[in-house]
């Protein structure tokens, strides 16, 4: 199983009887599941089950379902009621007229109501429905398609960044920095510094030193850091909705490396260390994305 993305747009257009239709979906990054529906008027039932369909196959991001409707201006079909026509032709021609008066024309006999009747073609509404069910069914599997291939491409991203950090991670371990020559070579200068600007107890001194040393040490943040980047490439692996668990993990990457930043007293080090934040970050910012 992939990880999805949760941003994606999806279209459906049809025609039922006279009825033009079109239904859009979106979505975007969201803590939880939310999905919005606008549809005309008469057509909520529709609407409701277009959302069910949304909730059932999505798992999280905020999504925005829309349904816009038109009618045709569809030319009326004419139909002549030819033996009412008829009998109405045969009755003038037996009835006297008065002198002056000349027998209707068959224009006059078809202003005649009932001769000429107009029907204006129909929607049928069942059929309308289901189409629009059909038609929103397919228009969920192909935002979520759309998702996943978006979520193919965040997962090569993510897993690059995870090795950059990893990568990191190994060059902060292996600094000449973290030696305990070089880390003893500093604080033989921290402390000839203190006793040059004055006398101290080298009991107190001692402890101090102690201090100094733990908290120069830098391998808690790096075994932590190493298991969050093991989680997160497990989690990777296992795909799914998958996003709220990444996202916790780059907040406690970002915890260790600022941790890692504050404890390195050496310019080498530091260095290491803001690198891997600028790359925590820009994981951070990806995984928002992810389902």
């Amino acid at each position: 199983m992939s990880i999805a993305s949760m941003t994606g747009f999806a279209r459906e257009v049809g025609t039922t009887g006279p009825a033009h239709w079109a239904w859009e979906l979106k979505s975007v990054n969201g803590r939880g599941l939310e999905v919005r529906v606008r549809v005309p008027s008469g057509l909520d039932a529709v609407g409701e089950e277009a959302r069910a369909l949304v909730q059932k196959r999505l798992g999280r991001g905020t999504c925005h379902l829309t349904l816009t409707l038109s009618r045709a201006d569809a030319a009326p079909r004419v139909r002549i009621n030819e033996t009412l026509l008829a009998s109405l032709a045969e009755a003038v021609t037996r009835v006297p007229m008065p002198l002056g008066i000349t027998l209707p024309s068959v224009d006059g006999l078809l202003n005649l109501r009932g001769v000429v009747e107009v029907e204006e073609e129909a929607a049928d509404d069942e059929a309308l429905r289901r189409d629009l069910v059909a038609a929103a069914l397919r228009l969920v599997e192909s935002l979520a398609e759309g998702r996943r291939a978006e979520g193919r491409a965040l997962a090569g991203i993510v897993g690059g960044q995870l090795a950059a950090m990893a990568d990191l991670v190994e060059a902060a371990e292996a600094c000449p920095a973290r030696r305990p020559e070089a880390v003893k070579a500093r604080l033989a200068a921290q402390v000839a510094a203190l006793m040059e600007a004055g006398s101290f107890d080298p009991a107190r001194l001692h402890q101090e030193a102690v201090l100094l040393a733990a908290r120069a040490d830098v391998r808690e943040e790096i075994d932590r850091l190493r298991a969050h980047l093991a989680a997160a490439r497990d989690l990777l692996a296992a795909g799914g909705a998958v996003g709220r668990r990444l996202d916790f993990l780059a907040q406690e990457l970002g915890r260790e490396a600022n941790t890692l930043c504050a404890k390195a007293n050496d310019v080498s080090l530091s260095r290491i260390g803001l690198d891997l934040k600028a790359v925590v970050e820009q994981f951070r910012e990806q995984v928002q994305n992810v389902e």
